[in-house]
């Protein structure tokens, strides 16, 4: 019989942090980040990192192990979290994979095929960077990443490079190869939880949580990154909430702007996620406001039957 590892995902802001914690308090497990941002060094205000207490009460896996300008995909993660896993349930603990990332949950769970990657964000910003750049210049990229594809492909046909570009950077694999292989699932059996709320009393959430965010230093923490010689042009501070300082820092944005923009964007965000999620049946759908507290819910997700 295979294991079980469970799933905590919803939309940025729910909860999610604070369930993963309450359920790791009642089993021996550790907690596997399914976030793609919170990956990265340096960026913790902005991407709701848990905090120093947070995370030496369970272990954390994927938080803090990359710097932000170097490059780690949804593939890639997907492999070395399936490692991850594997280890703890050999050492004889539970896993709980808490985040927001789909893709990443995707990586994990059923693997990527090249029919099956697609990320909207990603090809409307690789078509952006072809409409300013040219495609000349991807096409250049492309044949450093997928030669093969590179060969097969006319220097002029910018809807296949931009796709095998795409591919390349959600799964980490060239889009030659990929086409090749059928996606291989985990070898665990995910349980997988998602939460929701009355829309208006989640943005209610978003927008403490962003005026918290700037309380606490985001826009400084901005500015280091910057000292740093990490730039608006990097994948990972194309995030929300660091795009829309850099904007601020350029005078493109004044400071109220900024603070309204990012809850705008994250609220959109949010609603994006639940829009994915929702397309998974295999969702065990939980409504946070039909629960007194965290420790009600945790105690109604244990009795999920695997």
């Amino acid at each position: 019989m295979r294991k079980t590892v469970l799933f905590i995902a919803g939309p940025t802001g729910i909860g999610k942090t604070a369930l993963s914690l309450e359920l790791a308090r009642r089993m021996p497990c550790e907690i596997v980040s399914a976030d793609s941002r919170q990956i990265y060094k340096y960026m913790d205000i902005g991407t709701a990192k848990p905090n120093d207490e947070e995370l030496a009460a369970v272990p954390h896996h994927f938080i803090d192990i990359q710097r932000p300008d170097e490059v780690y995909s949804a593939g890639q993660f997907g492999r070395d979290a399936r490692r991850c896993i594997d280890d703890i349930l050999a050492r004889g603990k539970q896993a709980i994979v808490a985040g927001g990332s789909g893709l990443y949950i995707r990586g994990l769970v059923d693997g990527f095929s090249g029919q099956r990657v697609a990320d909207a964000g990603i090809k409307k910003r690789l078509k952006k960077e072809a409409d300013e750049m040219g495609i000349a210049l991807l096409y250049q990229r492309l044949q450093k990443v997928d030669p093969k594809a590179a060969e097969q492909l006319h220097a002029t046909d910018t809807q296949r490079i931009l796709r095998a570009l795409e591919v390349f950077e959600i799964s980490g694999k060239p889009w030659s190869e990929l086409i090749k292989n059928k996606p291989e699932p985990a070898a665990f059996k995910p349980v997988m939880v998602a939460l929701n709320m009355e829309r208006e009393k989640l943005y209610g959430r978003i927008e403490r949580r962003v005026d918290n965010m700037v309380s606490l230093g985001l826009v400084e923490e901005v500015r280091k990154l910057e000292n740093m010689g990490y730039g608006p042009d990097l994948n990972a501070l194309r995030s929300v909430g660091y795009q829309e300082v850099f904007q601020y820092f350029s005078g493109e944005l004044e400071h109220a702007q900024m603070v309204a923009l990012i809850k705008q964007k994250t609220r959109n965000y949010a609603k994006r996620q639940l829009t994915w999620f929702r397309k998974d049946q295999r969702y065990h759908w939980f409504d946070m406001e039909a629960f007194a507290n965290v420790e009600a819910l945790a105690e109604q997700i244990l009795n999920i039957p695997n």
